[in-house]
């Protein structure tokens, strides 16, 4: 038997666009900075080639969309379903205007990106080396997956958070593990580390695990179950394409 097929239920994890702080590598947590112009292009393009009829995220397939509180999430989430080929021709309102209506969308603090704390705006090597002339991380260089941040979120209140959701979504996803018919799929829109976290945590890993993951602004990516088990979560680490209309 397959391990997967198109009936068991999907998380897809949406990165939002490029901003002005994605492009040189700062730390953004709370600052709630726009998409830049390229942002803009890099989610118009993946909903053009990823979401609509007949494509890898069907809407009609959509059990719920969770969306973090920033403003680049939500402009995401808007520009994700903004094209005729998402919104589905024959709809009037719109596909995300009828979703919302069902009540299949919500905005979560559980999605927010890790609060960086004192690190907000800072490089990785900043936050190293401010670290190191305070005294701290003599032996080992600062790693945020372990360490968490000063006057922000540790790894233990970001896994808290995370795993709440999670435990939602299975509760959510488990009576349509085999099909049957319904929609079951969750497309979660949010942030580099924050997704990065999220997949550590439906794999039941300890952010503190080395996992190297990378994940491009406007990325989507792909989570499910092997053997159509809600208690073997798994990566859909490659998968064929459905056919077009």
């Amino acid at each position: 038997m397959s391990d997967k097929d198109a009936s068991t239920p999907r998380v897809y994890l949406a990165r939002h666009g490029e901003t002005e702080w994605t492009i040189n590598g700062r730390y953004t947590g709370t600052t709630d900075l726009p998409l830049t112009p390229n942002g803009h292009q890099q989610v118009l393009s993946t909903s053009r080639i990823l979401i609509g009829p007949n494509k890898l995220i069907s809407p009609s397939r959509l059990a719920h969309i969770f969306i973090s509180p920033r403003l680049r999430a939500q402009q995401t989430f808007e520009l994700l379903f903004s094209s005729s080929e998402a919104e589905g021709k024959d709809d009037e309102n719109g596909i995300k205007n009828r979703l919302t209506k069902e009540g299949k969308v919500t905005t979560t603090d559980a999605l927010a990106e890790w609060d960086y704390g004192a690190y907000e705006g800072l490089l990785t090597h900043e936050i190293r080396s401010g670290r190191k002339e305070r005294g701290l991380d003599g032996e080992r260089e600062w790693d945020i997956w372990r360490d968490g941040c000063e006057g922000g979120e540790s790894a233990g209140q970001v896994t808290e958070r995370l795993d709440g959701l999670i435990a939602r979504i299975r509760e959510m996803q488990g009576p349509w593990i085999h099909g049957g018919g319904r929609g079951a799929d969750v497309l979660l829109v949010s942030h580099g580390h924050l997704l990065r976290a999220f997949a550590k945590r439906w794999l039941g890993y300890p952010l503190e695990m080395p996992l190297a993951m990378m994940m491009e602004p406007g990325a989507v990516g792909v989570l499910s179950y092997q053997h159509h088990n809600v208690e073997e979560p798994a990566f859909l680490l490659g998968m064929g394409f459905p056919a077009g209309s």
